[in-house]
């Protein structure tokens, strides 16, 4: 199996030449890779992220190196090291493919590329930022033949999928899904999107950009060099009769305001806002200039959620909580002395980080009316939190991610580093 992440020896003999570089990751360069050419040199390094499942590629030159390393399951890791001289040459060549200036050294520029990589259309979304050392680049990478999961597959425990599926089969009314970048908002408003697709619904989303394309499903990009905003392509697409609007992200008030009009006037609004936990993504609306009781009457329901990593099956150990273990880990007061949980020892599988695939840990709020009214009355969310927790079942973002722990599908380290109260 091939392993990814560990660190790649490079050494230079009495005449200073650069040797070329032991890649752990299948990736065929030849040992003369200083003098390759570019090309084939790019075409290596995004096939084998492509085949590792990377989701962003960072290519980051230093005094005497050029590091490559690859995203996997949310995590950096040290993929490869190249000689530095292959600096100029790669990021000129990814600039070519992104139609971006390679005679501009001193700015930021963005690009996109896109490619067939073993017989996968590949969307590539380039960034290159100027450092001390040079210009580093960072690509995103999408798969557009990338099977979207299931919302049965996203990680919920059986009480939260079951609230969510009561709320998108609701007929109008907006959902709201929260957490910070990379916390697999888009993936769960897709997942949304295909179960509740039918010939009966004119479903129409605006994105920027669209990751990827669904089947029976009208997809509208952003592209504010022409205008098209979240709020313009939004006011059209209500003059579009629809069923279902999806809002890839409600970045300001007068997005927030038309989105919760469209919510008011009997259309499912499936859209994304950056706040720490369910309670807060109804201030933040308020906050955005949004009448407090638009808000209580429009939103029916908040999931906020992080992604953590799956514990690797095929080096999953078990291990029982002791009176001795130690009790500073963040959570670990909420496991009970006796449980048994699980870690991966790390194997050739898993990069030997011990974790393969990620899950959701989330938090799911229902929209009742005696919220409503906390919302109308501008009480805090630390209210809204108290009484969600005491009246109607609430589970916390924590408490789901320590019932994963129990459950043997997480470790209790990957939960304390990526939730927080």
């Amino acid at each position: 199996m091939r392993q990814l992440g560990g660190k790649i020896q490079r050494s230079l003999d009495a005449g200073g030449q650069q040797e070329g570089p032991t890649i752990p990751l299948g990736i065929k360069i030849s040992e003369d890779a200083g003098q390759m050419s570019a090309v084939k040199t790019v075409d290596e390094i995004l096939r084998a992220a492509v085949s590792e499942k990377a989701s962003d590629i960072h290519i980051e030159p230093r005094t005497e190196i050029l590091r490559v390393r690859y995203r996997v399951d949310g995590i950096l890791r040290e993929a490869i090291m190249l000689p530095v001289e292959l600096h100029s040459p790669l990021v000129s060549r990814i600039k070519i493919m992104a139609n971006m200036d390679i005679a501009e050294k001193r700015l930021p520029q963005d690009g996109r590329i896109r490619m067939n990589l073993s017989d996968r259309e590949i969307d590539i979304r380039v960034s290159s930022l100027p450092t001390i050392h040079g210009e580093k680049v960072v690509l995103r990478l999408l798969d557009k033949k990338m099977r979207l999961l299931k919302l049965e597959e996203l990680g919920f425990s059986k009480t939260a999928l079951d609230q969510y599926s009561s709320l998108i089969h609701q007929p109008y009314g907006m959902i709201l899904v929260t957490g910070p970048a990379g916390s697999g908002k888009t993936t769960t408003l897709y997942a949304t999107l295909n179960k509740i697709n039918s010939v009966e619904k004119n479903i129409i989303t605006i994105e920027d950009p669209v990751e990827y394309m669904l089947t029976e499903i009208n997809q509208m990009s952003v592209n504010t060099k022409a205008g098209l905003t979240f709020a313009a392509g939004l006011r059209t697409i209500l003059r579009q009769d629809p069923d279902v609007i999806m809002v890839g992200e409600i970045r300001d008030s007068e997005t927030a305001k038309i989105a919760i009009r469209a919510a008011n006037t009997g259309h499912l609004v499936l859209s994304t806002l950056h706040t720490n936990n369910a309670a807060s993504a109804l201030t933040r609306l308020v906050d955005m200039g949004v009448e407090p009781y638009l808000v209580a009457s429009s939103v029916i329901g908040v999931v906020a959620q992080r992604l953590v990593r799956k514990i690797c099956p095929q080096c999953k150990k078990s291990h029982i909580i002791t009176d001795n273990y130690p009790r500073d880990i963040p959570f670990s007061d909420g496991i009970k002395s006796g449980t048994m949980v699980y870690k991966g020892a790390g194997c050739d599988a898993c990069g030997q980080s011990g974790y393969r695939g990620r899950l959701a840990v989330a938090e799911i709020l229902k929209i009742t009316p005696d919220i409503s009214e906390k919302v109308v009355r501008k009480e805090p969310t630390d209210n809204i939190y108290r009484h969600a927790l005491k009246n109607h079942g609430y589970i916390p973002m924590v408490q789901d991610g320590i019932q994963k722990v129990c459950a043997g599908t997480t470790t209790l380290e990957e939960l304390a580093g990526t939730v927080h109260n």
